[in-house]
């Protein structure tokens, strides 16, 4: 079987993650002491005890987040056959960039802190927000923001299934979009506690100052193809790192398409290493085709293997 391995962004997190591993793994301790290292703090304690309000932010999530979901890769790459592709949703591009050997864990820890505090920074506090628009076609929900926006950014951020694409951009243009988006057919708007509206035009201020953090990091050849949010297609190429991670910032995460040229390229299991079953239920929602599998702690880790070995 041709298995991709996928890592979950913000929105996974919980007070707790990635403690189980840590305790059961030395692999995964190591991790969690490399990113403790590498920002100078005890992101570790953050992640295990809390509290979720600090755990909450987005300098704080954002690495975190990394953490946990390269602690689960550790305990996973000592276990079990390389995979063909991986990728990961928003923020989790930089784990699955960790992961085929791009970025150090270290360079990436505190890349990704420099990103969520630079995303927080970039708009004043409810200026901005984004909302999950329900049951409603992606290209309506794109044409229902065109129409609506007028002086305002709005625009789709996240393609997540078929039928789930959320929007960003300033508070009063998603508030504006709503009763639009169940007009054209929406079943509901969701709107989502975030602390910015990611991956819109809002978010250019981000870019430059990102852009002198990664700048300063070495890439590495690739070991695996990933798959990037940008393109939604594999890419193995160092020198389209940073390039593609800067177009992040602003552009939309076509995860749908990321799935679809997964299973295209004869991925037939994906397994979601990290916090949470965000991307096994958005995959499942995208396709039928493929096995999916996550690994969060102990006991996910052990199902997840019994699986792969097969009976």
């Amino acid at each position: 079987m041709r298995t991709a391995l996928l890592f979950p962004g913000q929105g996974s997190q919980a007070v707790g993650m990635g403690q189980s591993l840590a305790q059961a793994f030395p692999e995964a301790r190591a991790v969690f002491a490399a990113v403790d290292d590498a920002l100078g703090e005890r992101l570790s304690t953050l992640c295990f005890e809390g509290p979720a309000e600090a755990l909450a932010l987005t300098a704080n999530t954002q690495p975190a987040i990394l953490a946990v979901s390269l602690a689960a890769h550790a305990v996973w790459a000592a276990r079990a056959p390389a995979p063909a592709y991986v990728a990961g949703h928003s923020l989790g591009e930089y784990s699955a960039l960790v992961a085929a050997g791009a970025l150090g864990l270290a360079d990436a820890a505190r890349a990704v802190r420099s990103r969520g505090l630079y995303m927080q920074e970039a708009v004043p506090k409810g200026e901005g927000a984004m909302a999950a628009v329900l049951g409603l076609d992606a290209a309506k929900v794109a044409e229902v923001c065109r129409a609506v926006a007028g002086e305002d950014v709005l625009a789709p951020a996240n393609y997540n299934t078929p039928e789930q694409t959320v929007v960003a951009g300033h508070a009063r243009a998603v508030e504006r979009a709503g009763p639009r988006f169940k007009e054209a057919g929406a079943k509901r708007v969701v709107p989502l506690n975030v602390s910015a509206p990611f991956h819109c035009a809002l978010m250019a201020p981000v870019v430059p100052r990102l852009k002198a953090v990664l700048d300063a990091v070495r890439v590495q050849a690739l070991g695996v193809s990933v798959v990037t949010n940008v393109e939604a297609k594999a890419n193995a190429e160092a020198a389209r790192v940073v390039p593609l991670l800067l177009q992040q910032v602003t552009a939309p995460v076509r995860w749908v398409e990321c799935v679809q040229a997964m299973v295209a390229a004869g991925v037939t299991r994906m397994v979601e290493l990290g916090p949470g079953r965000v991307l096994s239920g958005l995959v499942r929602s995208t396709s039928r085709a493929v096995e999916i599998l996550n690994v969060e702690d102990a006991a996910s880790l052990e199902k997840a293997l019994a699986a792969v070995a097969g009976p």
